[in-house]
């Protein structure tokens, strides 16, 4: 039933209608806000971005949800904040972060994303800055990439399929 599943919403992200660059723009953004540390915002960003951008949105959220799951983030938020300590050295503990991941896996819900809202906010300046530049910098070769490399199957993909029908 799972492979089934899997194998539908990947028929569907084949299947995305929009320019193949609109597509990839989508696909960056996604993978940008994904890896960034700023979860209880994810959707909210990514669709701000896509409007910016002329991206699209459906390819967008589709790309955050796949780079930032319960299986990545807690990877992620620590290599966030491993480059983030090296630009900015000692203003962010392994504890204090722990404390960040405790919140921020906590059970879904509104009150969650409440308290995740709350609990991030009161991090202080300083907390934020080490994650959030770690997260940029870490999102930044990755978001390249996925560009790259969505524009080329993508426009691949809409020629074999005007070519075949």
């Amino acid at each position: 039933m799972a492979l089934r599943l899997i194998k539908y919403h990947y028929l569907r992200f084949l299947r995305l209608p929009g320019d193949p660059r609109a597509i990839a723009r989508g696909i960056a953004v996604g993978i940008f806000i994904g890896i960034t540390p700023t979860i209880p915002l994810h959707t909210l960003l990514v669709l701000a971005f896509c409007l910016l951008f002329k991206a699209s949105k459906v390819a967008g959220v589709l790309a955050s949800m796949v780079v930032s799951n319960p299986f990545t983030v807690v990877f992620q938020y620590y290599l966030s904040w491993r480059v983030g300590n090296v630009i900015f050295p000692g203003l962010l503990s392994r504890e204090r972060l722990q404390e960040i991941m405790a919140i921020l896996s906590a059970d879904s819900g509104f009150s969650t994303f409440q308290s995740s809202l709350l609990a991030l906010s009161g991090l202080g300046f300083d907390a934020i800055l080490v994650m959030v530049v770690g997260g940029i910098l870490l999102a930044l070769p990755f978001t390249a990439a996925g560009y790259s490399f969505s524009a080329k199957f993508f426009t691949r993909l809409r020629k074999n399929t005007k070519t075949s029908t």
